[in-house]
């Protein structure tokens, strides 16, 4: 079998992403007839039919699907060697730590500190992302470290640390009702009639069914829930971004989440093992009660 290209996987993957190949070629820059004629050329090469073409549109074959998935840890690897190389090439160059806007906020704030006065230490950039996105970034070597959550974030294949355990709170529009009660249940939370649960997309950019709304941002929602369209149930850290129309409610048997610094598996890099070490140092006893 010939060898594929990282141009090919990435043509293919930006058609799979779209199913139609107008928008893949408006996507990549180049005109549709060379793209299907590349994707024409790499299942001949790999000898199997990627997509199914029909009046109704374009959908991806079982095989597609596998070399869908294939292709993005691919794509991924190659970004991250690349990334990784250039630090090899200059170790001295800030970090970059990836976090979801809004959240671990304390504990950010005091990791950030520790780092600022340990002798020698590496500069720390901090990527603020929407949720999901950590594990992306760090596998395509965007980010040399992430401050994720137990059990939300995907923490597949990454070297973690524990650092803080909390319960969650349901954050609440100020002048509903359940804004004055001391403290909720999970249940009670997830079915309030006129706040339906927001909905997150999936990693394939599609909505799970429900009644709330769809949201893409955590900016987005918190604008929603001052609206009085939807709550949220959020680690009680998080609340260091909540907006004076909310109100913040204890949910008292909502699962713990665990806010954890992950990592590449088996990074070599002196600068992050020196950043794992600084958060693990901080631990809970030094991340106490959250603020507000």
């Amino acid at each position: 079998m010939d060898h594929v290209e990282t141009r090919e996987l990435r043509y293919f993957v930006a058609v799979a992403e779209e199913l139609h190949f107008g928008h893949a070629a408006e996507r990549l820059g180049i005109a549709q007839p060379p793209l299907s004629r590349a994707i024409r050329r790499l299942e001949r090469r790999i000898d199997a039919r990627l997509f199914d073409r029909n009046r109704r549109g374009v959908t991806l074959t079982r095989a597609g699907a596998v070399l869908l998935r294939e292709a993005r840890a691919a794509l991924d690897a190659v970004e991250a060697a690349v990334h990784r190389t250039r630090r090899a090439a200059n170790p001295q160059q800030p970090l970059v730590l990836a976090t979801k806007a809004g959240a671990s906020h304390d504990i950010l704030r005091r990791l950030l500190d520790a780092v600022a006065v340990e002798p020698d230490a590496v500069p720390v950039d901090v990527l603020l992302c929407e949720v999901g996105e950590q594990a992306g970034l760090l596998r395509s070597g965007r980010a040399d470290a992430a401050l994720m959550h137990r059990p939300f974030d995907d923490l597949a294949g990454f070297d973690t640390e524990d650092l803080h355990t909390e319960g969650q709170v349901a954050l609440l529009p100020a002048d509903h009702p359940l804004a004055l009660r001391k403290t909720l249940s999970l249940a009670e939370a997830q079915n309030v009639p006129d706040l339906p649960i927001a909905r997150w997309p999936r990693l394939d950019g599609s909505y799970p069914d429900g009644p709330g709304p769809e949201v893409r941002t955590q900016s987005q929602l918190a604008q929603l829930v001052a609206l009085g369209k939807t709550l949220l149930v959020i680690p009680a850290s998080s609340r260091a971004w909540q907006w004076p129309e909310h109100v913040a409610v204890p949910v008292v048997d909502a699962p713990e989440v665990t806010t954890v610094i992950a990592w590449p598996p088996g990074s070599r890099s002196r600068a992050v093992a020196a950043l794992v070490r600084t958060a693990s140092a901080l631990g809970d006893t030094v991340l106490a009660a959250p603020e507000g």
